[in-house]
């Protein structure tokens, strides 16, 4: 039963939002479509399943950006348009949610940045005859920056807890970023001595 007042989100309202108040925030000015596509992969990737594939044994694991990169090479047509997608979008949510985590791993988020990146403007070629193209080039014109936004997303909707914050210190010991640097005052964490 729900309180009086509460109104419930669907997810994707609820990163519609959230995409749009980072966006504002960073003045960062896109194209409608490219804003909607951004709520669309964070939406669809709350189903964890995205992120996993099944094996031959019924286990199920992550697949490598690589070889999905492989496959689309190796396709054309609508498998190659949906491979370069699938390897953008997991390249972005990744990197932006997880990009913590890639700093401990063999592989870092300059990887999943240059593969998304690359996946999308490669997809914006496919794609030109149905007039996605610009769509896609300035999703990988501005991967990065996409990556940033989905970061600030994740650390503002984990910072309510002490592992989100000690999270969001630890992004801050390694990148001295301002942004973050802010968050953390804004939440009375003390830098030690940074303005």
């Amino acid at each position: 039963m729900n309180d009086v007042g509460t109104v419930e989100q669907s997810p994707r309202e609820f990163f519609r939002e959230r995409v749009g108040d980072v966006l504002s925030q960073r003045r960062l000015r896109v194209q409608p479509e490219t804003e909607f596509y951004l709520v669309d992969v964070l939406a669809r990737f709350l189903a964890s399943e995205r992120l996993h594939v099944e094996q031959p044994d019924g286990s199920i694991s992550e697949e490598p950006l690589a070889l999905i990169l492989l496959r689309a090479l190796e396709a054309r047509g609508e498998v190659r348009a949906r491979e370069l997608k699938r390897l953008g979008d997991t390249a972005l949510f990744v990197s932006g949610f997880f990009g913590d985590s890639l700093a401990r791993s063999a592989v870092d988020v300059d990887y999943y940045i240059a593969m998304g990146g690359g996946a999308y403007a490669a997809l914006g070629e496919v794609e030109r005859r149905r007039g996605l193209d610009a769509l896609f080039a300035e999703l990988s014109a501005r991967f990065a920056l996409f990556v940033d936004c989905f970061a600030e997303i994740a650390e503002l909707s984990d910072l309510r807890s002490n592992r989100g914050l000690v999270r969001l210190y630890e992004r801050w010991l390694r990148t001295r970023s301002e942004r973050v640097a802010q968050l953390l005052r804004e939440r009375g964490v003390a830098l030690g001595g940074v303005p």
